[in-house]
């Protein structure tokens, strides 16, 4: 082989001091220009994390757990297929997730046979793939009357549950007409 073949084969690097030279810069060069991109980005002053101005940032963070909703307690209670409608009809209709259809006396036999109170109790607690309903934009009250409404379209035989405050009235009123009975012996 002669030395011009050899030659067309080599390198830029000729010698062992430009080979030490390279690789001292093919590390080092490379750690600084690191450094420099770490220093150029953390000296920046930052805003709070998520927050354009840290103000906002503030209150988000101190705000109170929770909160107070105002409703009117002397609008008039929804009835049973109303609330049906608005909350239960998108899985009842479909029978999604496991829910019984509506109308379905075979899929609510059992169910109807543990009573009112534990239908109730499973649809404001939840159960299953449904999600609580206690506290929701119906009364526990309007609640129970979808639930006499579901269950009544299967064969049940429940009563409308009506609003504490009217029983209560009643009580009040019973012992007032007595009592003027009374004073009269």
């Amino acid at each position: 082989m002669s030395d011009s073949e050899h030659d067309s084969h080599t390198g830029p690097v000729k010698t062992p001091m430009q080979l030490l030279w390279l690789s001292l810069f093919s590390f080092v060069v490379p750690v600084f220009v690191i450094i420099g991109l770490v220093y150029f980005v953390t000296s920046a002053p930052k805003p709070a994390a998520g927050a354009v101005d840290t103000e906002i940032a503030l209150a988000e963070r101190i705000q109170r757990v929770g909160t107070v909703e105002l409703r009117d307690a002397n609008r008039p209670l929804q009835a049973g297929d109303a609330v049906y409608k608005a909350q239960c009809a998108a899985c009842h209709d479909a029978g999604l997730a496991g829910a019984p259809k509506l109308g379905d006396a075979g899929a609510w036999g059992a169910r109807l046979g543990t009573g009112y109170e534990a239908l109730l109790t499973s649809v404001l607690k939840g159960k299953g793939a449904m999600g609580a309903q206690g506290g929701g934009a119906f009364s526990d009250i309007e609640i129970g009357r979808a639930v006499v409404h579901l269950a009544n379209s299967a064969g049940g035989k429940f009563d409308i549950p009506n609003p504490p405050a009217a029983e209560g009235a009643a009580a009040e009123a019973a012992p007032a007409v007595a009592a003027p009975a009374e004073a009269a012996k």
